[in-house]
């Protein structure tokens, strides 16, 4: 860090020549990406449901990305026009390339038609499976959407399905993403003017900001050209570029000034910053990205995504942050605090300027001490209400993003409102179940495998190459085209509420039924795709949890030498998400608020707390690794034991380096916290559910680490374990001693760090 200073303070034009050059080629590469993305990658793509599809597309030419169009007229749609157009969209959709198979009113059996027909009969259902995957048929569905799906001769045509889900998905994100940057840039910029007074000042946590966005988009676009990226990671790349390197920047530039403050030259200043706030800095990015990297490990691409966007974006911040601030700090020197805003202000409203303070008489100081002398009751006070504010998590119910994550205005939201509505009953409900190696089963075991599946509870009928079944009885002839290359598949309808109790028992009698001949059987659906998405969760949680432990506390057991302050943090970061998640079930999932303006479906995506989690983790280990770095600097100047001088209890010694440590990251960490939920809360604009739940979780999980965590419990917990928070066993502390991360050098001696335990900053602190 010490070189980086030196290089920027040697060539700072050059060094921001350079870097504008890398961001002017990553926003080239880059900002198209979001047309390489895809709207999907939620599914295990080696579940049992998706080996299922995966049959019924290659084998049957049964894709279950499904193009679906509504065709209504209020004189029913046997009228002539109603007719007209319906059979001309099924005949161009049979031409279609993209198409695999079509079936509707006018092409299908007699006994047949009712599937296609609204209640009240003014409403046909075109259903057309769409080849291409997750990453292509959004596309198909685009192009047939703005050919086919237009009003004509009085009858209103409507596209949908799971395709038009994907492809409006995207469209809306992008939409989104617009709207995202121009709420939360100028809002950041600003709190930034608040916070920094400076007009230039503020700038250039913005510029910071563009270069993590702008090389995350080139990241993301270079992974596109060997495999699936979700169009979502998109939102985060961006609401984390500009918070982490406002964070970042905002940490460097409060540190300088602290240096300045305390009488040092530039030059000197700005090598100590870079020795010490860069070294946390850069620290910081390390545990942040290494939180997030696990996410990679789920096998579902809509997770691997956000990995590696966060990555990217962390590494990308980090860099701009300890590249160019140093170099603009350098160039800039006093012109760093031009266009002082609160200057202009304190001379229109005759205020004196503000006179430096000594730490004691700070307010962070102040409030510090003041929790510290009532830590167990505020601890205790702080704690119990997190856990009755996350209290409501332990009703979650797990779903499957649908339409219904898209706005009313969109025609695939209105399609599956129509489905559910108007329709007797929903294809999404239904259940494909694929046999393979049936060559050899006689057709009476085929059949009496179909009628035992439609003898299971909330089973309407099954459609079977022998026939159609209710209750256990044939009541009509078998379906074409069921059965190829020695495999084949039985349709169950049912009418069990998707991702409910029933759904779930439905389920698992189906797979108990035996197969024809002793076979095997494979399921697939929405319901039985939900549950293979939360079986692929849950089972890759623990190992992505205890990665995320062992790799978080063993950096910051490096930086600590403790093993007491990592499980500190490990427990506290855990209880800072309580709140959020208690939000996400209370407000998403059972309505309350009116579900902030989205569609409450009881249900909440299993992708997104695992997602929330890491995410958030890691941002906490942010905030954590600015605070415990400080405190720490300020415990190791206070001397040690074996320094041969009278020196106070451990304690005291504990209780004035938090006090001091949080003086001057106080406010750094509160006006941070402040930018960054601005950043998160700006996803709350997006009109895709999922992205404002996304949004709303994030913002909490920030706001209460960054104040009742961080400023309240972390206080309170060091009090109350005292010298015992610098703790480790033996071995360790001489591990440490060889290995742990320290800043050393610098003008300082060891006289100097102990009068320094004394004054309002420490200096450079010795190895623990």
């Amino acid at each position: 860090m010490t070189r980086v200073a030196r290089l920027a303070m040697a060539a700072p034009r050059r060094v921001i020549a350079v870097a504008l050059l890398v961001m002017l080629g990553c926003a080239v590469f880059g900002v198209p990406v979001a047309k390489h993305l895809s709207g999907g990658g939620f599914r295990d793509p080696g579940s049992e449901s998706s080996w299922a599809s995966a049959v019924l597309a290659d084998t049957f030419h049964q894709p279950d990305m499904q193009f679906l169009v509504t065709l209504s007229d209020p004189k029913g749609i046997d009228s002539s026009r109603a007719r007209a157009v319906g059979t001309d969209i099924t005949a161009r959709l049979k031409e279609s390339p993209y198409v695999a198979h079509v079936e509707s009113p006018w092409n299908t059996a007699p006994q047949n038609a009712a599937q296609f027909t609204s209640t009240d009969g003014k409403t046909a259902l075109i259903v057309a499976g769409l080849s291409g995957g997750e990453t292509n048929a959004p596309t198909y569905a685009k192009e047939l959407t703005d050919q086919l799906a237009h009003d004509r001769d009085g009858v209103t045509v409507r596209a949908g399905g799971s395709a038009t889900v994907y492809a409006q998905i995207n469209e809306q994100t992008e939409n989104d993403l617009s709207l995202m940057e121009s709420i939360a840039i100028p809002m950041s910029f600003l709190v930034l003017v608040w916070v920094f007074g400076g007009l230039v000042a503020a700038v250039l946590p913005l510029a910071v900001g563009a270069m993590a966005i702008f090389g995350a988009m080139a990241v993301l676009r270079a992974i596109t050209f060997v495999t699936d990226v979700s169009i979502f990671a998109l939102n985060l790349a961006v609401a984390m570029g500009l918070a982490l390197a406002i964070d970042y920047t905002l940490l460097l530039l409060s540190r300088y000034r602290d240096e300045l403050a305390d009488g040092h030259s530039r030059d000197d200043a700005l090598v100590r910053t870079m020795s010490t706030a860069g070294r946390t800095v850069m620290f910081s990015a390390l545990i942040v990205g290494l939180s997030m990297l696990p996410m990679a490990l789920f096998p579902m691409y809509f997770l691997k995504s956000f990995a590696y966007a966060g990555v990217a974006v962390v590494a990308f911040a980090a860099c701009a942050a300890l590249v160019v601030t140093p170099a603009a700090i350098a160039l800039l020197g006093a012109r760093l605090d031009s266009f002082d805003v609160r200057r202009l202000v304190r001379r229109i409203l005759r205020r004196p300027d503000p006179v430096h303070l000594p730490v004691e008489q700070m307010f962070w100081y102040r409030s510090t001490k003041a929790i510290i002398r009532r830590a167990v009751p505020v601890g205790l006070v702080v704690t119990a209400l997190l856990l009755a504010l996350g209290a409501p998590f332990l009703g979650v119910r797990w779903g499957f993003p649908d339409d219904r994550v898209l706005p009313t205005s969109t025609t695939a939201r209105q399609v599956g409102d129509q489905l559910r509505t108007d329709f007797a009953t929903d294809s999404a409900n239904n259940i494909s179940v694929v046999v393979p190696h049936v060559t050899g089963v006689s057709p009476t075991e085929l059949g009496r495998y179909a009628s035992a599946l439609s003898s299971v509870a909330d089973v309407s009928w099954v459609s079977s190459p022998v026939g159609m079944f209710k209750g256990g009885h044939q009541v009509g002839p078998g379906a074409e085209g069921t059965t190829a290359d020695g495999t084949t598949y039985l349709t169950v309808a049912s009418t069990a509420p998707l991702f409910s109790d029933a759904s779930t028992t439905q389920l698992d009698r189906l797979h108990a039924v035996p197969g024809p001949g002793g076979r095997g059987a494979l399921l697939t659906g929405t319901a039985a795709i939900n549950r293979d998405i939360v079986a692929a969760v849950t089972s890759g949680l623990p190992k992505v949890l205890v990665l995320i432990a062992v790799t978080s506390f063993v950096l910051l057991f490096l930086l600590t030498g403790s093993i007491v302050l990592p499980l500190k943090t490990l427990v506290l970061n855990v209880l800072s998400l309580t709140a959020a998640f208690g939000a996400l079930v209370w407000i998403f999932q059972d309505g309350h608020l009116g579900a902030l303006g989205t569609t409450a479906t009881g249900t909440l995506a299993a992708n997104m707390p695992v997602l929330l989690f890491c995410i958030t983790f890691g941002l906490s280990m942010d905030y954590e690794v600015f605070l415990i770095s400080r405190i720490r600097e300020y415990w190791l100047a206070s001397g040690h034991p074996d320094d041969g001088q009278a020196l106070e209890s451990a304690r005291v010694r504990t209780d004035e380096a938090v006090a001091k440590g949080l003086a001057h990251t106080g406010r750094v960490i509160t006006a941070a916290a402040v930018i960054m939920s601005i950043s998160f809360a700006a996803l709350m604009a997006a009109q895709v559910s999922f992205m404002r739940m996304f949004g709303v979780g994030l913002t909490i999980a920030v706001l209460m680490d960054a104040t009742l965590v961080r400023l309240i419990l972390v206080p309170a917990f060091m009090h109350v374990m005292g010298g015992v928070n610098w703790w480790a066993p033996g071995p360790l502390a001489r591990l440490h001693k060889r290995i742990g991360i320290s800043e050393e050098g610098g003008a300082s001696s060891a006289k100097g760090r102990h009068r320094a335990a004394d004054s309002d900053r420490p200096a450079e602190p010795v190895q623990a």
